[in-house]
């Protein structure tokens, strides 16, 4: 669990502890959680995640997550209650999203799907070795890293970036991409997002990553 109020985290890990789940752990921060997610062993079944965490946007938590190879069912629970912000979490790779204030018995209703969901593809879990893949991603200071390299992204090219990499292999369509990186309401014409490719193009070659990152004409884009 990863939720920053303390008196609400607290009543959230009582209730469903009550309701026979098992709170593996449960954090305040971003950083925090992706610390203990690294271990491979610690990895729950699924994870109840609050956007509003005081170092970073919970959506870029979801993209860290799933950058580290961490494919357990996300379930966000905000405040933030726009259907932009629902479409960026589920670009960026959420599972569920329920807003604030809810219903408990709600609440418990979908962790418990997504708990068996999960349990039941364990023959094919999308849990890999961090190692397999070559991108890695810093939503603290927004950077993209191979080994010993960073390059500096801005939070654009860091969400843009991060929305591929959740869905590596796959065609993007634009406007996908366009909801995911800029907030509700800009106006970003087919140049700009044209334009911000040819700089992750750039990065990822400053990078030395194993990626391309090709255009897929009429539709969108693909990260190989």
């Amino acid at each position: 669990m990863i939720e920053d109020d303390p008196a609400l985290r607290r009543v959230l890990v009582r209730g469903l502890e009550a309701a026979d789940f098992q709170i593996v752990w449960a954090v305040h921060d971003g950083a925090s959680a992706l610390g203990r997610v690294a271990a491979v062993a610690a990895r729950p079944d699924a994870l109840v995640l609050d956007l509003g965490l005081p170092d970073m946007d919970g959506m870029d938590v979801v993209s860290a997550l799933r950058d580290r190879g961490v494919g357990a069912p996300v379930l966000v629970l905000t405040a933030r209650d726009a259907l932009p912000d629902r479409l960026r979490c589920f670009a960026r790779g959420a599972d569920d999203y329920l807003t604030k204030p809810f219903a408990f018995a709600e609440l418990a209703a979908r962790l418990d799907v997504l708990v068996r969901r999960r349990r039941s593809d364990a023959g094919t879990d999308t849990d890999t070795d961090t190692g397999a893949i070559a991108i890695a991603l810093d939503p603290l200071r927004f950077r993209l890293g191979s080994g010993g390299t960073a390059v500096p992204l801005s939070p654009t090219e860091y969400r843009l970036l991060a929305t591929l990499l959740v869905r590596r292999g796959e065609v993007v369509r634009r406007e996908t991409l366009v909801c995911s990186a800029w907030p509700a309401g800009a106006i970003v014409r087919e140049n700009t997002l044209d334009s911000y490719v040819t700089r992750l193009r750039r990065a990822l070659r400053v990078a030395a990553v194993d990626a391309r990152l090709d255009t897929v004409r009429g539709i969108g884009y693909r990260l190989h």
